[in-house]
């Protein structure tokens, strides 16, 4: 369990914060809009109203104490910038920041965001895969060219083990999982088959990827 500091309760922070408390983890929420908080306190651990780009009262937070601190505002990427700076400063351990455009992402990596979250760009990409193909049915970015694609099993590869068709070797990725169902097998050795009616979980490169599963 983590405790996890979320600053803008938006769509997307509320939305994040409600998977992260059903995650089991400790959920601290604050926005500047009394209503944005009011209807987040049975979703999170705690909320507070507040304007997090002043230092007193993000200092009142006890930052270094969260293991993960999410700057979820949109609309206002000045304040992201001032709120993530900030962060940094009063000693937080992880800084993870909304942006919208290529260009926001490298101002916030800039001013030491420890990673950056582009919901439009991501989004953007997972409909045009899964719409694009047949048998793409998810797809999660790892940043980076590293993906873990949900794809339905191969026709050459039904009835077959996975030792029997090498997929480290040949393509260079690794099947994470093989799920039926609601059932899910993450225990994947050399005699798991792939049978006809389930679906893959493939870690891998983009490029490789794609070259293997033609999407």
């Amino acid at each position: 369990m983590k405790n996890i500091l979320i600053v803008g309760l938006g769509r997307f922070g509320k939305y994040t914060a409600a998977k992260l408390t059903e995650l089991g983890h400790e959920v601290m929420a604050i926005d500047r809009r009394e209503e944005r908080v009011n209807e987040a306190l049975d979703l999170v651990t705690g909320a507070r109203i507040g304007d997090c780009r002043n230092e007193d009262f993000l200092r009142s937070l006890d930052v270094p104490g969260f293991d993960v601190c999410i700057v979820a505002i949109a609309g206002d990427f000045q304040s992201s910038l001032e709120i993530t700076s900030l962060l940094k400063e009063l000693g937080a351990k992880t800084v993870v920041a909304r942006a919208s455009s290529d260009r926001q992402e490298k101002l916030l990596l800039k001013i030491g965001a420890d990673d950056v979250i582009y919901p439009q760009r991501e989004t953007a990409i997972q409909t045009a895969i899964r719409y694009s193909s047949e048998h793409v049915f998810e797809y999660i970015s790892l940043g980076g060219d590293y993906a873990i694609l949900e794809v339905s099993v191969p026709e050459k590869w039904i009835g077959k083990h996975v030792g029997e068709l090498d997929i480290r070797k040949k393509y260079g990725l690794n099947i994470l999982a093989v799920k039926q169902g609601d059932t899910l097998d993450a225990m994947i050795g050399p005699q798991t088959a792939l049978p006809a009616d389930a679906r893959l979980l493939v870690l891998g490169d983009f490029e490789r990827l794609r070259a293997c599963f033609k999407f």
